[in-house]
């Protein structure tokens, strides 16, 4: 009768270990970022992306699949709401080339279209992903008027995590033309590309038709 307690002690204990290190590797993974972007410094010519030299240009490249990127899209549109001088904003969505049409018109790409202002691309075979050396979904670039890259990183603090954090505070920094606002921060996200998906596509490609949509603010 006396072993009872102890084994539900035992038991209670074991259960409570168990959960701690599950809730461990689950902060872990939260705060483990994805692989960086090899942006380029100059903006590049082979983009579909059109730049307008009168103000800076804001691209986010994401999977239409990563339930990480609906913390950055909120992110984005509460950076957009605290600047003064709006960018040229872009959301990319990635399609692989093997996927049936309209793969990438998920409910994250619902939400980037109802952005006031932003325009809402498809990436065929990810060649803007490419272009732009992203890796992971939520990547976020600006490049100033001149076209050269000002900032490269993440809007959130952890995966799937809103709030304040250093990336957003950095950009609208920038935005709003403080000089010593930070250059970069990690990136929180799924990877663009699967084992399946790596990038066989480079800016030589045959011309792709680039969907875009637009929703005007």
């Amino acid at each position: 009768m006396t072993l009872k307690p102890i084994a539900w002690a035992i038991g209670g204990c074991a259960w409570l270990a168990m959960a701690v290190a599950g809730m461990a590797l689950l902060m872990s993974y939260d705060n483990q970022p994805g692989r960086a972007a090899h942006a380029p410094q100059q903006w590049p010519d082979a983009s579909r992306l059109r730049r307008d030299a009168s103000t800076q240009t804001l691209i986010m490249l994401v999977h239409p699949k990563c339930d990480c990127t609906r913390a950055s899209l909120a992110e984005l549109e509460e950076l957009l709401a605290r600047v003064h001088d709006r960018p040229t904003t872009y959301v990319v969505f990635i399609k692989p080339g093997r996927v049936p049409g309209g793969w990438q018109r998920t409910s994250l790409w619902a939400k980037a279209e109802r952005l006031p202002g932003v325009t809402v691309i498809t990436d065929e075979n990810g060649r803007e992903a490419d272009r732009f050396g992203a890796w992971t979904s939520g990547q976020t670039l600006l490049y100033d008027r001149a076209g050269v890259l000002r900032f490269s990183g993440g809007i959130t603090g952890a995966r799937g995590k809103t709030g304040d954090n250093v990336g957003r505070q950095s950009l609208v920094d920038w935005l709003n033309g403080a000089a010593d606002a930070h250059g970069g921060t990690p990136v929180f996200g799924c990877s663009l590309f699967g084992p399946a998906d790596e990038r066989q596509a480079s800016p030589a490609d045959a011309p792709e038709a680039a969907e875009t949509h637009h929703h005007e603010s």
